[in-house]
């Protein structure tokens, strides 16, 4: 049986976490995983928005196309589970994503690719019915993935696998909730020194009037005017533009045509940049 590619979007990103969990994933998907690491100030901002952009690239096709696994960990910064957030599931078309429950990254494709819904599961229960059915675990080991802290590399690649060879994984629908934030933010800075915001263009105020925006630079504090644009070759050369970027469904990005809008304005993952109820 030919098993699907895996892409896998983590924020264990020190080399030894990441060959790690490369050579799990190999050995469960019998082919070298694409891994991604997100770090940086606000890794949920980046996660969220690379997620969309990743199951968007698998739109458009024109004809039938392969499914892909995408594994995504990024934890909740709340404190909120005493020992890691719960693993969940669900499809876009033919591709699996299994993801920690994370609301903030999720939530843009409840609003942005029609999301309704997750299937969450419990460790423990998942992996007793599977050792009761499908799989070759002992006491001793489901135990030790139970108590790790270690989900991600123990448990949410066997849960992958297990799913896509259909087998009858326990979890509970939970439902997604679409993005409701009034801040619009920088969720990634590309290597140009573009910032992709986390919102669509048409999202902005004035944006379809083609008005000005105040940005913030924080390298001096001062409130400078930057005009919209439809596309990037339309912003003048050197001068800074809020455009349609090249992520999401039409969201916005901030550059300077021949620069980069991160350092002429200060700006890094997660700043704030536009507030829409100002």
């Amino acid at each position: 049986m030919s098993l699907p590619p895996v892409v896998s979007l983590t924020d264990c990103a020190d080399p030894n976490a990441l060959a790690r969990q490369a050579t799990r994933i190999a050995t469960l998907f019998g082919s070298t995983p694409t891994v991604l690491p997100l770090g940086g100030p606000d890794p949920e901002g980046a996660a969220a928005l690379t997620l969309l952009d990743l199951l968007r690239s698998t739109d458009l096709i024109g004809g039938p196309s392969r499914p892909v696994v995408v594994l995504v960990n990024i934890a909740p910064r709340d404190g909120h589970w005493p020992n890691g957030v719960p693993f969940c599931s669900f499809r876009h078309g033919n591709h699996l994503v299994v993801s920690t429950l994370n609301q903030r990254v999720l939530a843009p494709l409840a609003t942005y690719l029609d999301l309704k819904e997750v299937q969450v599961t419990d460790v423990r229960e998942a992996l007793e019915a599977a050792a009761d059915d499908w799989a070759e675990l002992t006491p001793a080991e489901i135990e030790e993935m139970v108590r790790t802290q270690f989900r991600s590399l123990w448990y949410a690649p066997l849960l992958a696998r297990w799913l896509v060879d259909g087998h009858p994984v326990p979890a509970r629908p939970t439902a997604v909730r679409p993005t409701v934030a009034d801040d619009v933010r920088i969720a990634v800075v590309d290597n140009f020194g573009n910032c992709k915001l986390d919102r669509p263009a048409a999202e902005l105020p004035g944006y379809d009037r083609a008005e000005s925006l105040l940005v913030r630079n924080r390298l001096d504090g001062r409130d400078i005017r930057v005009r919209c644009y439809d596309r990037l070759p339309d912003v003048p050369l050197g001068e800074p533009g809020i455009t349609v970027g090249s992520s999401g469904v039409g969201f916005a990005e901030l550059v300077i045509r021949g620069g980069s809008a991160a350092e002429v304005f200060g700006l890094r993952q997660g700043d704030r940049v536009f507030h829409l109820t100002s």
